[in-house]
C-alpha cells in the first residue's frame, strides 16, 4: 500500500496556442482519500485529470499514480483507475446490462466473474429494474449512474470524477453523492473529484485544493479553509454600490469595528468577516449610517467555500446553481 496514491510536483500543461492551462501545481492525495479539486470553469481542473489519467501528455513536472511514473508506466496506471467524465460514454442502443458487459470485456473480464460483477453494479446504482432497456431511454440521472457503474466494472483503486453531476437535477445529484460516499467509505476506493459545486465539495471531500487560472490558491479540509476566514460572513449591498469611493469609505468604516477581522469588495457591495456577527449588526448599521452610507441589503451567513475563493481571488466561484444559503437576510 502506497501512502500517497497521487503525487504531483511542479506540473505544467501548456496548449499548442500557448495557453498555460496548468501552472506549476503540486499536491498529494492519500490512498483512501476523498479528494476534491474545486474551481470555476476554465480553472484547469479537467486538464489536470486528463494528464493524470494519461489522456494528455504533460508539458513538464513530475507525477505518479499508485506508485507508477506517469511517463514511464501509463499502461499500469490505466489498469488501476476508473474515469467518469462530464459527458456520458454509453452506447445508447445497448441496454444497461449490455453496456456494462461491453465495458467488462474491454477490461478483459470474462464470465462468470463478469456477470456477477454486472449484477453487483446494477444493484449498487439501482438500475436492476431497467437493466434490459436501451440506455437511450434512460433519464439523465440514470445514464450518469450507469456511466458510474461502467467506470467501476474492473474494481479500480482510484476513481477520477470530472464534474460528474453537471446538468443533473438536485435529486439525481444527491443520489450520485450517496453512491460515491458508499464507494469511498465501504470499499475504500480513493476518489479524485473535480467540481464547481460548492455544496458538493463541502459534503463529500475530506481534503481539497482550490484552483484558479491554472494555479493552486488554497488547500486543506473544507472546515480548515472556512475557519481560516476568521468568523461569519456579513454581506452588505450598498445603495450606489458601484461607486468605488463609496466602497472604499465603507471598508474603512467597517475596519474600525473591533470584531471585524477582514473586509473586501464583492459584487455591488462589501463583504466583512466577524466573530459572532449577529451580535454586532446594530453597531455595523449604526456606524455606516453615521457616515452617511446607506444599505440596500445586509445578510449574515456561516462561511462557505465561496468565501474562501473570494478571499483568495477577489471574486466568487458560484454560478446561478450555487446560490449561497444566507441564514439571516435583512432588507434595508
Amino acid at each position: 500500500m502506497v501512502e500517497y496514491i497521487i503525487k504531483v510536483k511542479d506540473l505544467v500543461e501548456v496548449y499548442a496556442d500557448g495557453t498555460k492551462a496548468v501552472d506549476n501545481i503540486s499536491f498529494n492525495v492519500k490512498e483512501g482519500e476523498f479528494f476534491g479539486f474545486l474551481g470555476p470553469n476554465g480553472a484547469g481542473k479537467s486538464t489536470t485529470i486528463k494528464v493524470l489519467t494519461t489522456l494528455l501528455r504533460k508539458t513538464s513536472g513530475h507525477a505518479e499514480v499508485n506508485g507508477y511514473d506517469l511517463d514511464k508506466s501509463p499502461k499500469e496506471i490505466r489498469k488501476v483507475i476508473g474515469v467518469l467524465s462530464q459527458e456520458t460514454s454509453l452506447d445508447v442502443d445497448l441496454t444497461g446490462r449490455e453496456n456494462l458487459r461491453l465495458q467488462g470485456r474491454l477490461q478483459q473480464l470474462h464470465d462468470p466473474i463478469l456477470e456477477d460483477r454486472v449484477d453487483e453494479l446494477l444493484k449498487l446504482v439501482q438500475l436492476e429494474d431497467v437493466a434490459k432497456k436501451p440506455a437511450g431511454r434512460y433519464s439523465g440521472g440514470m445514464r450518469k449512474r450507469l456511466d458510474l457503474a461502467s467506470a467501476l466494472i474492473h474494481k479500480p483503486k482510484l476513481l477520477f470524477l470530472d464534474e460528474p453531476t453537471t446538468g443533473l437535477d438536485a435529486q439525481s445529484r444527491a443520489a450520485i453523492w450517496d453512491y460515491l460516499e458508499k464507494l469511498n467509505k465501504e470499499e475504500g476506493i480513493t476518489i479524485f473529484l473535480t467540481t464547481q459545486y460548492l455544496e458538493e465539495a463541502d459534503r463529500l471531500c475530506r481534503e481539497l485544493s482550490i484552483i484558479d487560472h491554472g494555479k493552486l490558491i488554497a488547500s486543506g479540509s473544507p472546515l480548515e479553509l472556512k475557519e481560516a476566514l476568521g468568523g461569519d460572513t456579513i454581506t452588505l449591498t450598498l445603495k450606489g454600490g458601484k461607486d468605488t469611493a463609496l466602497r472604499l469609505k465603507t471598508k474603512e468604516v467597517l475596519k474600525t469595528i473591533p470584531e471585524v477581522t477582514n473586509v473586501m469588495d464583492s459584487d455591488g457591495g462589501v463583504v466583512a468577516y466577524a466573530k459572532n456577527a449577529g451580535e454586532i449588526i446594530a453597531d455595523v448599521v449604526t456606524s455606516l449610517e453615521r457616515n452617511n452610507i446607506h444599505l440596500a441589503f445586509l445578510s449574515i451567513s456561516s462561511p462557505t467555500l465561496d468565501d474562501v475563493f473570494l478571499r483568495q481571488t477577489g471574486r466568487r466561484i458560484r454560478s446561478e446553481e450555487l446560490g449561497r444559503k444566507e441564514t439571516e437576510p435583512f432588507l434595508m
